[in-house]
């Protein structure tokens, strides 16, 4: 069983919706569950307006459900403090941490990364990233790799599609209008990555 967790240092970055098409990937793969531990309880409630081809719980159920997958997905609450982030990454496989591109984001993006250390393995993902022309994700991406940073390659553009596919209840992949759909590469791209530093 892999373990994969998502968490922000700060709300507004698209960590639910990067935890439920990180585990959509799985789920093309092996049996995955989502747990839902964010007090907004946003992955439960994307999924009830639809149908996911996984599970999702709360994490009080978490305990009874997680075992016979192949594959877990764990959304947390946001602003972690830095115990809470050591603790997060030492009970998982990989730690993915969704940021926008803004320079705002970039010195608490820093202190995480210094907060985690070298003994965790964890990725930062850039979500939400303006169309071009704008380079503000792509400037964020290297000024994080000056940084020695770990950081996804893929970046999350940003797009109506993933309100649309949460009104659905569904993931962005199974959506009807291929222009939206077009926005699961991204995802797909980033779950490749993700199946190199699992293996």
């Amino acid at each position: 069983m892999k373990i994969v967790t998502v968490t922000g240092y700060k709300g507004g970055v698209a960590k639910s919706t990067t935890a439920i098409h990180v585990a959509t990937f799985f789920s093309e793969l092996g049996k995955t569950i989502l747990v839902d531990g964010d007090p907004n309880r946003t992955s439960l409630s994307w999924a009830e307006r639809g149908s996911f081809p996984f599970s999702v719980v709360s994490e009080k159920q978490a305990m009874k459900s997680i075992g016979g997958n192949d594959y877990v997905v764990i959304d947390t609450p946001a602003r972690p403090d830095t115990s809470d982030l050591q603790e997060l990454a030492t009970g998982c496989d990989l730690l993915i941490l969704p940021t926008t591109p803004d320079v705002v984001s970039l010195e608490p993006m820093l202190q995480t990364a210094s907060d985690l250390g070298e003994t965790a393995t964890f990725r930062f993902l850039i979500t939400i990233v303006p169309p071009y022309p704008s380079k503000e994700g792509e400037v964020m991406k290297q000024e994080l790799k000056q940084s020695d940073v770990p950081i996804f390659e893929t970046l999350i553009r940003r797009t109506a599609g993933y309100q649309k596919a949460a009104l659905a209840g569904v993931p962005i992949r199974d959506l009807k209008n291929a222009d939206l759909r077009k926005a699961w590469r991204d995802y797909k791209e980033v779950g490749k990555e993700i199946l190199e530093i699992l293996k």
